[in-house]
């Protein structure tokens, strides 16, 4: 039961005089002292050392879609307790309290939008909705968003973080595997160009299945990728890992990655892969819809749905 209590290291920004310099923080990589607007202005990363922290579903979707071109797909898709779960709270109020505190029905974001001008199909995954965790609502957006980019002939993006497969739902949970790798076997054939997207961290049930299925895969700087952490590794085989094991830098050396991306240049790395894989696979009779019509097929702009 220790894995449900277990408390989260925070990092303390001073906001006082007494403490210290209003705003400052010290970096948990470099352990330098950096801004918290430095930090912003570079998309979260440290100035100082390049380090990537974690940033919203939100957030990664204003990186990466054009300028008010998102539009949210199947957002009030809601999950449910089928099991009557209790661990030290009840599954229901555990997602009760996950809703309140983003603002979201469910851990991923799905929808379409805009990435330099070229129509595409983008899923994010929110780390702060139970840690990613994917449930059967989230495979079943993930399925639909899938089923979607093979219907209108879109490219695909996904981008995960996430701690793996919900436990609180079981077998329920572990079929999203299954599920969502087979609408990707689908996509894979209509040769309709899937891009996945791996952040920091991307483990468990998500790393088993449709993260490393991409036509490309893509990470982050300095990323925890793995099914199993580091610890219970460590744990089972009674030997201590290498330092940057299980880390991005680790498994492009070792072939499961194809790349590593600094965030800055993420959306122009991605939309130049696009500009290639769009002219290789997709059909050629494919016409590229207007946002207009796609927003008036009972769609929902994140904008209109989403409050900080």
């Amino acid at each position: 039961m220790k894995l449900f209590s277990r408390s989260k290291p925070k990092i303390k920004i001073q906001e006082t005089k007494n403490e210290g310099f209003n705003g400052w923080l010290k970096c948990s990589h470099c352990k330098e002292l950096i801004h918290i607007k430095e930090l912003e202005q570079n998309v979260n990363c440290c100035p100082k050392c390049d380090y990537h922290y974690r940033i919203s579903a939100v957030e990664r979707i204003r990186l990466l879609a054009d300028t008010d071109t998102f539009v949210e797909m199947y957002e009030d898709m809601k999950p449910s307790d089928p099991l009557n779960f209790v661990d030290t709270e009840p599954y229901k109020d555990r997602l009760e309290k996950a809703q309140k505190k983003t603002a979201r029905n469910e851990g991923v974001i799905i929808g379409e939008c805009l990435l330099n001008g070229q129509e595409v199909a983008l899923g994010v995954m929110d780390f702060s909705f139970m840690g990613g965790s994917m449930g059967s609502v989230v495979g079943e957006k993930l399925t639909l968003l899938i089923e979607h980019a093979l219907k209108e002939c879109l490219p695909l993006i996904i981008v995960s973080a996430s701690g793996g497969a919900r436990m609180q739902e079981s077998s329920l949970s572990l079929m999203q595997m299954a599920k969502t790798s087979a609408a990707l076997t689908k996509l894979g054939k209509a040769s309709i160009p899937f891009i996945s997207i791996l952040t920091n961290p991307t483990t468990g049930g998500i790393t088993a299945s449709f993260a490393s299925l991409g036509d490309l895969i893509i990470a982050e700087p300095k990323a925890l990728i793995c099914f199993a952490g580091p610890r219970v590794i460590e744990q089972t085989i009674g030997e201590k890992l290498p330092p940057e094991a299980q880390k991005s830098e680790f498994l492009l050396e070792h072939g499961m990655l194809d790349c590593i991306v600094r965030r800055k240049d993420l959306k122009g790395k991605v939309s130049s892969f696009i500009s290639y894989l769009h002219q290789e696979k997709l059909p050629k009779k494919k016409k590229t819809r207007s946002l207009e019509a796609v927003k008036k097929n009972k769609l929902v702009t994140l904008e209109s749905t989403y409050k900080k």
